[in-house]
């Protein structure tokens, strides 16, 4: 049996899961509900970065390098804008720029954001669903000690995320309306997977949306989620570091105890054998994805074990 799965997800982490599990299922059964806490407004355009690194590795044109932007892009644009005396810090690549552009245009049209996603997605050949987590605009503010409350991006690519983070905000989540097509992807799902994604820039956002947790919470299916913590560290990214300066130990372990409330089974990488939740069930395996086959490999041992032993 192909499980219908509705997958959580942000970041380059959250991308190579979502790309493992449409090697591995139908179009059809696969829904990725996407982060839209980074989204900003830059330049008169409206920008997701967690939906379009998605959107570009289901794609098949994402920087392999990176794991976010378009391959063998372009900045000619971001020079202009130096030309004219601009200091641009955020990188819009010129193949980019047509998403932007686009996206910009329909939301000016009064198009909900998940219509004109489902229209780029179609564009680029992704049969499964990608869906923004909501239409409405919110905004992860990042508290720190030497600026005080910053918009995530400015946190996370203007300084690099090394500012000391005292807390985080989600503006706009409570007022924030789900989707009907998210609503729909739940009520079906077989089961729940969050990916490997840095829990609280990327996932905690989504489960502070109301009708969101609401909606994970009303079924008894399997909930699961995998460590972006591998041996005390990050794959990539700020999440080791952001954990440590809001007062967890650093440990995957740690990272189940904070999803606890919407989890019953955790993906542990196979280093960490000895720092595990013992009451929650768990798999270990190899959990870091360097390849193509990696992604797969760990998608479909997820799904074999969510079908033995959580179903």
């Amino acid at each position: 049996m192909a499980l219908k799965i509705v997958a959580l997800v942000g970041g380059v982490g959250g991308a190579k899961l979502a790309h493992g599990l449409a090697q591995v299922l139908p179009p059809e059964n696969l829904t990725v509900v996407v982060n839209t806490g980074d989204d900003f407004w830059h330049y008169g355009l409206r920008i997701c970065p967690d939906f379009d690194t998605v959107m570009y590795t289901l794609g098949g044109v994402v920087d392999p390098v990176n794991g976010w932007g378009v391959r063998e892009d372009t900045t000619a644009m971001l020079g202009a804008l130096e030309r004219f005396g601009e200091s641009p810090w955020f990188r819009l690549g010129d193949q980019d720029l047509a998403t932007h552009l686009l996206r910009t245009e329909g939301l000016h049209r009064g198009e909900r954001l998940t219509a004109i996603m489902q229209r780029l997605t179609s564009a680029l050949g992704i049969h499964s669903s990608i869906l923004p987590m909501t239409d409405d605009e919110v905004s992860t503010i990042v508290d720190t000690v030497e600026y005080g409350k910053v918009g995530f991006q400015e946190y996370f690519v203007r300084h690099r995320w090394q500012p000391i983070v005292r807390s985080l905000i989600y503006d706009g989540i409570e007022r924030a309306a789900l989707t009907p097509e998210v609503t729909n992807a739940i009520a079906c799902a077989d089961a729940i997977m969050i990916g490997p994604s840095n829990p609280w820039l990327s996932i905690a956002p989504m489960l502070a949306l109301p009708e969101l947790r609401a909606a994970l919470l009303a079924r008894a299916l399997p909930r699961v989620a995998i460590s972006p913590i591998v041996g005390g560290k990050a794959i990539k990214g700020p999440a080791a570091k952001l954990m440590a300066e809001l007062g967890y130990e650093v440990s995957a372990a740690n990272v189940a105890e904070f999803y606890r409330e919407f989890i019953n089974g955790f993906i542990y990488d196979q280093v960490d054998i000895n720092d595990r939740q013992p009451d929650v069930q768990h798999l270990l395996t190899n959990t870091v994805m360097y390849t193509d086959a990696d992604r797969a490999q760990l998608a479909r041992q997820a799904l074999t074990w969510i079908e033995s032993e959580l179903l």
